[in-house]
């Protein structure tokens, strides 16, 4: 059956390792759309810092971010879907980041807020200027008027592995998911990529098995699992293989678009 929408991660997937939407892949993407595929980016980053890459391409349609949480249209920045987390349920995780010396920020559809921006430690900093992210002061949660989207927390791996441990013995009252090797997100419980792109996908209209998902990391199995042809890069961990269809090429090697010429170009 014809692919109608191409869901693609966008960290470890549509770019490479150096934050980079290469020409190649960009071509690809365009060319499929071209042809009546509809393009959806599928990450963990923002509306904020996803839409770039789609005006990048010179293509319209909807982003689905914070892993799912957020679903927005690219022209208007319109926000079409909301899985607000409750975030009275957050005290003890922020409690517990502040004591234990773990980074964290909170999420809004659009906005990003940590305790210090003015004091981040250089990893941090750096971090979120590969994700061309602006952190703003976290404010009294009396003043927090909108809905939240995500919490992270972020760290080397050997600390997120130790975060993640000892938060699966809590009675998690979000869902928990790791969106990579450095980030554990804390979301509402019936939000992930799967989920906002199933819901997308039916108000347009759209059968799983039109569908393909390309993605690498432990956040983006929900969604290989939904499509009707679910892709994971070669860079992904084995776990994210099983979950898939079928393996493409690296974020390095041009893997998405090694996917789009095998799976949707190639059959048109």
């Amino acid at each position: 059956m014809t692919i109608k929408l191409i869901a693609l991660d966008v960290d470890g997937t549509l770019l490479n390792d150096h934050h980079e939407l290469t020409e190649m892949t960009q071509e690809t993407l365009m060319r499929a759309s071209r042809q009546g595929a509809e393009i959806v980016l599928c990450s963990g980053r923002g509306p904020a810092n996803t839409i770039p890459f789609m005006e990048q391409m010179g293509l319209d349609g909807y982003v689905i971010t914070h892993n799912g949480a957020v679903t927005a249209q690219v022209q208007t920045r319109e926000v079409v879907h909301h899985f607000a987390m409750d975030g009275q349920g957050l005290e003890p995780f922020i409690s517990y980041c502040r004591t234990q010396g773990v980074h964290f920020d909170i999420n809004t559809a659009f906005g990003l807020y940590v305790d210090q921006p003015e004091g981040l430690e250089l990893q941090v900093r750096e971090m979120y200027q590969n994700f061309m992210a602006e952190p703003l002061k976290l404010p009294q949660w009396a003043d927090m008027t909108e809905p939240l989207a995500k919490f992270t927390a972020f760290g080397p791996i050997e600390q997120m592995n130790a975060v993640q441990q000892e938060w699966s013995t809590w009675n998690l009252p979000y869902y928990m998911t790791r969106s990579g090797d450095f980030f554990i997100d804390l979301m509402h419980p019936e939000a992930s990529k799967g989920a906002a792109l199933k819901r997308l996908a039916e108000a347009k209209g759209i059968l799983p098995s039109e569908i393909m998902a390309v993605g690498n990391y432990y956040n983006d199995i929900t969604m290989l699992t939904f499509a009707g042809k679910g892709v994971a890069m070669d860079n992904s961990p084995e776990e994210v293989k099983a979950a898939a269809d079928e393996v493409t090429l690296s974020n390095n090697d041009h893997g998405v678009a090694h996917a789009i010429q095998k799976y949707v170009l190639s059959v048109q």
